[in-house]
């Protein structure tokens, strides 16, 4: 007879999704509710807020042995480098214990010259960790942050049951690729995660790579999520796709924090400005594909635009910057629950000449690490603003 105990994969198993989708093959969890994925088929987005960045499925049980089948859909780009495998974390009572990823999957080929995509399928794979302590455990596996993971059957030697509601705050953060977190070590270790960590309170994690671009059904998930805290870290991808002018940002900002004040009337809200990018400070988008790199086998990315334009109304970091601070100054007036943190004080100039960004956008894990680390005393330390 098998030891093994199939627990039937179901809501209150999984934190930090906000839709779970049941596929032929199992449960896919969505970072946007199927309302809002209604309102737009743009396909980066699709596949940004179908990667389970800060998902985890959280148990508590005596089981020794844990096994996970999962059908992961894997990213390759025409030109580039192979892409790491995806990265599940276990962490035992809160301390991370293990690492592994998942063989097989599908897999999906982009051509960023030409958008054009392929998708390559494959079998479910198997993840399996031994050796937990036999003892009464909580038990959470981190998706892959980067990578499209349906659920398809979890295994234990000893039954399961939900975790306990620990009395932790909330916290509902919004974001480009860097809070997705592009190019992090691990689904533990992106800077909202490890913030999350040390603030001590539950991530759920609204960056979408390419996708932070004050979309109104992104404001109305975020106002009716329960929440403690809630962050907004806007600019990058404004940039990078050169999507409005200055005269669309400002009312776009504005109702954005409309809609979420709709549902969250007195609840923290901290408004976060880009971190330094060099390459967007006075140039604007858009950003382009660094052709030479990727020719050398590389991904990195260049600003196309031209500073001259910056008169007519086009965006740049600086830009950016300077609006969302006099934004939250002139509402704050009547909104004292309404904070403003410079993006600079988490990475800036001297943090890019210690630690360059490496394709000229993305943060890399000890970047990362550095950002969460100073999120987590600016923003949750005593007497910061989620304190």
């Amino acid at each position: 007879m098998s030891p093994w105990i199939t627990t039937p994969l179901t809501a209150d198993l999984v934190r930090g999704a906000l839709d779970l989708e049941r596929t032929e093959h199992g449960l896919l969890p969505h970072r946007l509710p199927e309302p809002a994925r209604a309102r737009c088929a743009d396909p980066q987005l699709s596949l940004a807020e179908s990667q389970p960045s800060g998902v985890r499925l959280a148990f508590r049980t005596r089981a020794t042995a844990v096994e996970l089948d999962a059908l992961a859909t894997k990213r390759a780009y025409t030109g580039a480098p192979p892409r790491p495998e995806g990265v599940y974390d276990l962490l035992v009572d809160g301390r991370l214990t293990d690492r592994a990823s998942v063989t097989g999957g599908n897999t999906v080929t982009i051509d960023l010259a030409t958008g054009s995509s392929e998708l390559n399928p494959g079998p479910v794979g198997t993840l399996r960790f031994t050796g937990l302590p036999d003892r009464a455990k909580d038990v959470e596996i981190w998706l892959p942050h980067n990578e499209i993971t349906e659920l398809v059957a979890l295994r234990t030697d000893a039954p399961v049951e939900p975790l306990p509601d620990r009395g932790r705050k909330v916290w509902l953060h919004h974001g480009s690729s860097i809070s997705h977190g592009s190019d992090a070590e691990s689904p533990t270790t992106t800077w909202p995660a490890l913030a999350a960590s040390l603030g001590g309170v539950e991530l759920i994690n609204l960056g979408f790579g390419g996708s932070a671009l004050l979309d109104p059904f992104t404001a109305r998930a975020m106002r009716d999520t329960p929440a403690d805290f809630i962050s907004l870290k806007i600019g990058i991808n404004l940039v990078n796709t050169d999507l409005m002018r200055l005269r669309a940002f400002t009312p776009a900002v504005h109702g954005f924090l409309d809609t979420v004040r709709d549902g969250h009337p007195d609840t923290p809200l901290l408004v976060v400005s880009p971190i330094l990018c060099p390459m967007h400070e006075e140039t604007p988008g858009p950003t382009v594909m660094d052709v030479s790199a990727l020719s050398a086998g590389r991904l990195a990315f260049s600003a196309s635009g031209d500073p001259a334009e910056v008169a007519a109304g086009k965006l740049t970091l600086g830009v950016i910057r300077a609006e969302l601070s006099r934004i939250v100054a002139e509402r704050a007036a009547e909104d004292p629950h309404l904070h403003h943190l410079d993006g600079r004080d988490l990475y800036g100039e001297a943090d890019a000449e210690e630690l360059p960004l490496p394709d000229g956008l993305h943060p890399d894990a000890v970047t990362h690490r550095r950002i969460g680390e100073r999120f987590a005393k600016r923003v949750f330390g005593d007497g910061a603003v989620f304190a």
